[in-house]
């Protein structure tokens, strides 16, 4: 929030507010809505910035006698507090309302995701779990942007032929799939990546563009790895005196980050010098003026063998922009800005804005494809994580005969289905393999799998008994509240 979103809002705010009529294009996905607009969240937040900001304030009077810290410092405390009055005074402790805000003025195409990132093409072997998760994921967009999606963020860009029946059914118009899905499509697509595709059964394809993302994402030759920009890994939580810190880092007592850093990327070395954030935006806008310019010579060499203008999509986690690299969100500000007045060779442009202009799309059929490391389902699906479909496939199918066995139930009854449909939904998290294969924090993943199985075989006992346990119920309707109107009968259509 305070290294991604908060500062997206505050850029989009003040490009609006200079009437520059930039685009962008982000998925929001639903268990994010949820946290963004869950009352304990925001009240914690509001506490982690006050501590910033506090933090802040005793770092300039700790680095009173070296300028550059305490200019950063002087910079931290600044932004604490204006991250804590956008937040409160400006929106109202709901961000939300800042992305419907966009979105609604047009700057903004917000996507929707499957429920909870689940993978699709592994859970297709339950057509219903595959419908339940682009199902909830929808309702749960219409409940907080007051509109249908138009296009839908496939969890990890996963696509199989299959999915096409579930996507048209909840009128998704468009995915957007890793290179390889358009390229590798039948027939082969004229114009490659550089053009949407439409399937036989009128999904349209967007492909990622494999030279754009280069540029910003490879961790080898991308913008963020700019030897002058902040170092992610230098965090004044691992580095100061333990009392000193004590107050503003985890109450377990682990050293956590505080989000205060002030060592630049330098290079590869453990001998890190101290950031400049004006050198660093200096650097930004001279790599939007490299990537405008890459835009610029990539489309004057396919446009003039097209017939519809060719369309450069170029997707990227969010958290990358602040996050990962803090000068992220600053540098599309000035890519924004510097593409609105300085060149007129190309402008932004969300797919369905491509849509409605260019309606004549090639007809193929896209590839198998995600954009996980080889292109494929090895992330997901390997003999460390493999053990896990056999269960959210059985837990899958029972979720089916409950929702066909109850389909006029009585009060209790349908709290119990609706809290069974949401532990499926929370074990098919694509997160969970994907924890697993990266051998990180393993045994949470393994953790939360099991309790979800477990709850939902519980819950499914009880009601096939019927002797539900209503306080045991209460409890995982407090733990596991995602999707207060989960509509669990979709299960059974």
């Amino acid at each position: 929030m305070s290294e991604t979103y908060i500062p997206l809002l505050i850029y989009f705010d003040k490009l609006e507010q200079e009437g520059v009529k930039f685009r962008i294009t982000m998925n929001i996905s639903s268990p994010l809505i949820t946290m963004l607009d869950d009352d304990l969240l925001q009240q914690r937040y509001r506490k982690y910035l006050l501590e910033r900001i506090w933090l802040a304030k005793k770092e300039i009077r700790r680095t009173a006698d070296n300028k550059e810290l305490n200019d950063l410092a002087k910079m931290y405390y600044y932004n604490f507090k204006e991250y804590y009055k956008v937040y409160k005074n400006k929106y109202g402790f709901q961000l939300l309302k800042g992305f419907k805000h966009f979105q609604d003025a047009g700057f903004l195409e917000i996507l929707a995701c499957p429920a909870t990132h689940g993978f699709l093409p592994l859970l297709n072997v339950t057509k219903n779990a595959v419908r339940a998760q682009i199902c909830a994921g929808v309702d749960t967009y219409k409940k907080y942007f007051g509109r249908a999606p138009k296009g839908m963020w496939l969890s990890e860009c996963a696509y199989v032929p299959e999915l096409q029946d579930a996507l048209s059914e909840f009128d998704i118009k468009y995915v957007i799939l890793e290179s390889h899905g358009i390229t590798n499509a039948n027939p082969k697509p004229l114009y490659g990546t550089v053009a949407p595709i439409i399937s036989p059964k009128g999904i349209v394809a967007f492909g990622r563009d494999m030279e754009s993302s280069k540029q910003v994402w490879s961790s080898i030759c991308g913008y963020p790895g700019d030897p002058n920009y902040r170092e992610f890994y230098k965090d004044i939580g691992y580095e100061l005196d333990w009392d000193y810190i004590k107050p503003y880092v985890a109450k377990s007592g682990h050293r956590v980050d505080t989000g205060i850093k002030y060592c630049k990327i330098t290079g590869k070395t453990d001998y890190k010098e101290t950031y400049n954030n004006s050198k660093a935006m200096a650097v930004a806008e001279m790599q939007a003026d490299h990537f405008i310019q890459s835009r610029i010579e990539q489309i004057n060499k396919v446009a003039p063998s097209m017939v519809n203008p060719p369309i450069i999509t170029c997707p990227y986690d969010a958290e990358l922009y602040g996050h990962w690299w803090y000068e992220g969100p600053y540098w599309l500000y000035v890519l924004f800005k510097k593409i609105y007045y300085n060149q007129n060779t190309f402008e932004l442009i969300t797919p369905s804005e491509y849509l409605e202009k260019y309606p004549d799309i090639q007809e193929c059929s896209p590839a198998i494809s995600t954009w996980g490391a080889h292109g494929y389902n090895e992330v997901w699906l390997n003999p460390g994580n493999d053990y896990i479909y056999r269960h959210l496939h059985r837990i899958g199918e029972r979720m089916t005969c409950l929702a066909e066995n109850y389909r006029t139930p009585y009060p209790l009854q349908e709290r119990a289905l609706k809290q069974c449909a949401r532990e499926v939904l929370l074990a098919q998290s694509s997160d969970w393999p994907f924890i697993i294969t990266g051998n990180t924090m393993v045994e949470y993943a393994h953790k939360r799998i099991k309790d979800h199985v477990g709850r939902f075989n519980a819950l499914a006992d009880m009601i096939d008994k019927n002797e539900i346990n209503e306080d045991y119920l209460e409890d995982l309707e407090e733990k596991d509240k995602i999707f207060p109107d989960v509509n669990y009968k979709i299960y059974g259509d």
